[in-house]
């Protein structure tokens, strides 16, 4: 046997109503803040992690590229060096 209470039935549905506002309510500033924050992101002009990343590993790559650039000239300069050194000069004494 139940008893139905007009009271308790309004604060059910008070309470419901009350829930569903502040929910949207904390949707909306969550969505204000993220919309300020990236007008904030925009204004500074920063640069998302995986353009950085992708940034970074170029610039590895290039200085990889330049270190391999310098033995290599290193290498044919000292061969270089070692052929001038060892040929005999022309026009010399005999």
């Amino acid at each position: 046997m139940q008893t139905q209470n007009p009271f308790l039935d309004e604060m059910a549905k008070l309470s419901t109503a009350a829930m569903g506002l502040a929910q949207a309510a904390g949707e909306e500033a969550r969505a204000a803040v993220r919309a300020q924050a990236d007008r904030m992101v925009a204004e500074m002009d920063l640069i998302r992690r995986d353009d950085l990343d992708a940034l970074k590993a170029e610039v590895a790559a290039l200085r990889a590229e330049v270190e391999a650039l310098r033995a290599a000239a290193q290498t044919s300069t000292a061969a270089a060096a070692k052929t001038t050194k060892t040929k005999p000069k022309a026009g010399g004494a005999a």
